[in-house]
């Protein structure tokens, strides 16, 4: 599963922690997230994240 990085924070979403703090099971493909997470370092919307090349 591929990494994805936030565009205005820089923060890195990793399928294989998750973000369980906010409802993200480690495990969750970046495709699977609900399109109403938001990043938890700055709050931009799934849109605003790139994959990791």
């Amino acid at each position: 599963m591929k990494k994805y990085v936030c565009t205005v924070c820089d923060w890195i979403y990793d399928p294989e922690t998750g973000d369980p703090e906010h409802g993200i099971k480690p495990g969750t493909a970046f495709e699977d997230i609900p399109d109403d997470w938001v990043c938890p370092i700055c709050g931009v919307g799934k849109d605003m994240f790139e994959p990791v090349e």
